[in-house]
């Protein structure tokens, strides 16, 4: 099957070409679900699931739910939903997960770091998609050449490990030399924003911080108020909690006894993603969040936004093709 035919089968299950992005400790089952059941890409960390076992009873209650409510509503889009795996040394879980999604047939993964070849391989056998991570042209050159069927180009603004390069400049380039499925990260909220991502080429919006501030993301309310109180201000952008540059809300950083305007830089070689309980501890009390946490304002339930958004997204494509 040719990368257009894929793109058409992925975008008309679709409600809206959204995906809710993987957040670490956020995203959970119920979480996925609901964003499946709303018409958007759900997706998690397989690292959000503390142990081997518990990630496959993740994807067994994930892959029950949706069929049962696809045979309960027939008649509604059913989003697929993704998992995200990290690839790197350090993740000693990497091949059993791996094995997890072949077993369950993921419908996506989403891989980042280090190119995925040996992942794209395991999912290409069952015939799942690969989407990467890329913050430049380097990283999204050696994806490519492993054979991912999607780049995902995490922008300027976007929450967690994020790049800094304009999505003017990194979906263009891209989109030069690739003719898979680029999907754009980057200070996503709400309809404008997703057809604006698709009117500079991308196929897909990367929308992640503002499933956050939804009732069943696995967040503690603090966590949420400080998303809808916060603004673009309130956004540092530090290596120094992975070694990997990141966007967090610097009220957490603050309440975590650092000083925002003092923090050193990480080292990458330090990064750490395997089993280890001081690794979680030290990194869920400081929260990721992007730049468009300003036009976040209050906290709702997955199927209430998705519909918030599908509508903006609806009003906004008439205005602008009128």
């Amino acid at each position: 099957m040719n990368i257009e035919k894929k793109k058409q089968i992925l975008i008309d299950s679709l409600r809206i070409p959204v995906i809710g992005a993987p957040l670490f400790i956020v995203s959970n089952p119920k979480l996925v679900i609901e964003q499946c059941k709303a018409g958007i890409i759900g997706s998690f960390p397989a690292l959000n699931a503390r142990t081997e076992e518990d990630l496959e009873k993740w994807m067994i209650e994930i892959n029950e739910e949706l069929e049962n409510y696809k045979k309960k509503e027939p008649n509604k889009k059913i989003a697929p939903y993704a998992v995200n795996q990290i690839v790197h040394q350090s993740n000693t879980r990497l091949r059993h997960d791996v094995e997890m999604c072949v077993k369950y047939k993921a419908p996506i993964v989403i891989t980042s770091l280090r190119p995925p070849g040996e992942v794209v391989e395991a999912v290409h056998s069952y015939g799942g998609l690969v989407f990467h991570d890329v913050i430049n042209m380097k990283h999204a050159k050696r994806a490519i050449s492993e054979g991912v069927d999607g780049i995902i180009a995490v922008c300027a603004g976007a929450g967690g490990h994020a790049g800094t390069l304009s999505p003017f400049a990194l979906v263009k380039e891209v989109k030069e030399i690739f003719d898979g499925f680029i999907i754009l990260s980057g200070s996503m909220s709400n309809g404008k924003d997703v057809l604006a991502a698709e009117c500079i080429g991308a196929d897909l919006a990367y929308m992640g911080t503002r499933f956050i501030a939804t009732n069943e993301a696995n967040a503690i309310e603090e966590y949420k108020k400080m998303i809808i109180d916060s603004n673009a201000d309130d956004i540092i952008y530090t290596s120094l909690f992975t070694g990997i540059h990141g966007s967090y809300l610097k009220g957490s950083v603050t309440r975590s006894g650092l000083d925002p305007e003092k923090l050193e830089n990480g080292d990458k070689n330090t990064m750490d993603f395997s089993e280890k309980e001081s690794r979680t501890k030290a990194w869920k009390d400081i929260w990721g969040a992007g730049q468009g946490v300003g036009s976040m304002k209050d906290i709702k339930s997955v199927a209430t936004l998705v519909n918030e958004i599908e509508e903006d997204y609806s009003i906004t494509k008439k205005r602008v093709c009128r």
